[in-house]
């Protein structure tokens, strides 16, 4: 019956037509495209992926035009499959606590042995920085490859901290000498570690590290600065030799008094700001080329174990 061949032909196309649409709505086709029977194409024909949860070709020389989806889907796809890479907050390993120092019932007097044997000795400057005198003081250091500490106080500080910048960037030490400048035993607790907090607070906005060395005024410490200087990280250090330069008695004097106090291991006690410290400025002229040539090194503390 030739009449109904193209009848039955365009049947058979319909019901294989029919069979495809069922097969990939049940999941019977595969993510290559193919049907899970034996010899079947790979599905690589035209109108095999136009749109989202397309099939990717199982081979080909490049990804299918269609496997990147909707404009935006693949970035959206890896942005969270990096998060979810990432440790949760709670799960990330915890840096521990930087080490304290013991707490001190008297400060640091003198440089420990090695430093003494090798006729090392450390210069030290309390109370600025000040515009004035520092960078004098900064440039004779400077002249003869010299570092000192400088204990700044935390009100000269925070109106000079490119004095501060200049210290750290030439190897000096910067020290805490508290805010104010106060008599450490008549302030209560919170107001002494507020005059300490402060002031290293300043020093690490400018040079990105807190003081890791204090100086109570006057050299009168107590139990609370100890312990305060303690919690953040400094140690305490006191001096062996005062020129004794804020009373002015002039710059023979202070340089006679550092000449004749030199001995291995001290720690010299001098000021750049606080008064009028143009004598101090004029003695280290003096001085430091002295004791150099008398064989002395000046060096700088090491911070005892913790």
């Amino acid at each position: 019956m030739k009449n109904d061949e193209p009848t039955v032909g365009r049947r058979a196309l319909l019901r294989t037509a029919v069979f495809l649409g069922v097969a990939a709505a049940s999941g019977l086709l595969t993510a290559n495209g193919e049907t899970g029977t034996p010899g079947a194409g790979t599905g690589t024909g035209t109108g095999s992926g136009s749109g989202p949860g397309a099939s990717t070709p199982l081979a080909g020389p490049g990804p299918h035009p269609a496997a990147a989806g909707p404009p935006g889907m693949r970035a959206q796809e890896l942005a969270e499959k990096s998060y979810r890479l990432r440790p949760m907050t709670a799960e990330a390993p915890v840096r521990p606590p930087a080490a304290k120092p013991a707490v001190r019932t008297r400060p640091i007097l003198e440089l420990p042995g090695g430093a003494a044997t090798s006729n090392g000795m450390v210069l030290t400057f309390d109370d600025g920085p000040d515009p004035r005198y520092t960078p004098a003081i900064l440039d004779t250091l400077a002249r003869y490859g010299v570092r000192a500490m400088f204990f700044v106080c935390g009100e000269m500080a925070t109106d000079n901290r490119d004095l501060l910048r200049r210290m750290a960037d030439e190897g000096h030490v910067i020290g805490n000498h508290t805010w104010t400048h106060p008599l450490i035993p008549t302030l209560g607790r919170s107001a002494l570690a507020s005059e300490i907090g402060r002031t290293s607070e300043v020093v690490q906005k400018a040079v990105g590290e807190a003081p890791l060395w204090f100086r109570a005024p006057y050299g009168a410490w107590n139990r609370a600065a100890f312990e305060i200087g303690s919690e953040l990280g400094m140690e305490p250090l006191a001096w062996t030799v005062d020129t004794l330069d804020w009373k002015e008695p002039g710059t023979t004097t202070i340089v006679s008094r550092v000449l004749g106090g030199a001995a291995p291991g001290v720690i010299v006690l001098s000021h750049d700001a606080g008064g009028n410290r143009s004598q101090s400025v004029q003695a280290i002229n003096s001085y430091l080329p002295q004791l150099l040539a008398k064989g002395y090194r000046m060096t700088l503390p090491v911070l005892p174990p913790r």
